[in-house]
């Protein structure tokens, strides 16, 4: 999951170097993932009206169904 995530935003940012993906699990199920880009390139990840980073959420959600899992993905700049 945290290797998708960094895929996707390396291709959406201008400085792809700068994109880091922490992953935490919380729970036995449960799994945060954390993407970091630069303050710039913020609104390229979320999208016009956040529709960008909705689709990565809803793929997200779908890879951690397959796997019995929960995932939440957070952009921070």
């Amino acid at each position: 999951m945290k290797e998708f995530i960094e895929f996707i935003a390396k291709y959406l940012v201008d400085e792809p170097e700068a994109v880091i993906v922490e992953e935490t699990i919380d729970q036995e199920r449960k799994v945060n993932l954390t993407l970091r880009v630069k303050k710039e390139d913020v609104g390229k990840v979320i999208g016009k009206k956040g529709k960008t980073v909705t689709a990565m959420r809803t793929l997200l959600t779908a890879i951690a169904a397959k796997e019995d899992k929960r995932a939440m993905l957070e952009i921070l700049d």
